[in-house]
């Protein structure tokens, strides 16, 4: 079967699955490149550094453009400020405060989890450990433009 790889696939970057796409189950985080060799791919976590995935090199090829439809885009990990301040889940387990520092995350899931980061002799901690939310109350933070420098093994995007 040929498929028509001229339609517009949608941008390169990070992506729930909300069905299966090829051997690739609904509810897992992917990076979507819309290009490539042989062509435009799944890629998965293959693991975590500093709360930021890291997928691996070799992607899974697009067979059907169509299945774009059940990429559900996602917002970019990294740093936020919280713009209103919210409870991290309906248990209340966690409050973020108006104009706290928060980093977003993601599990193998596609589920969102919020870090707060901590001043600790004079140095910014991440700490390993977050808390899950909805995306819901991504409605309450913006991002932040934190400049980045990538190391050889740190996770690039």
């Amino acid at each position: 079967m040929v498929y028509d790889f001229d339609m517009e696939l949608p941008p390169c970057g990070l992506y729930r699955t909300t069905g299966p796409i090829g051997q690739v189950e609904e509810g897992r985080l992917v990076y979507f490149h819309n290009h490539g060799n042989p062509g435009p791919g799944l890629y998965l976590p293959v693991e975590w550094k500093h709360n930021r995935a890291v997928f691996g090199d070799e992607g899974r090829t697009l067979e059907d453009p169509g299945l774009v439809r059940f990429l559900q885009p996602l917002p970019l990990e990294g740093f936020y400020r919280v713009v209103e301040r919210f409870h991290c889940c309906e248990k209340q387990c966690r409050l973020f405060d108006e104009d706290a520092l928060v980093q977003l995350g993601y599990n193998a899931n596609a589920e969102p989890i919020l870090f707060v980061p901590e001043l600790v002799d004079a140095m910014l901690a991440i700490p390993a450990k977050g808390w899950k939310t909805s995306f819901d109350t991504l409605q309450n933070v913006r991002r932040l433009k934190v400049p980045v420098t990538h190391s050889a093994g740190s996770p690039k995007q």
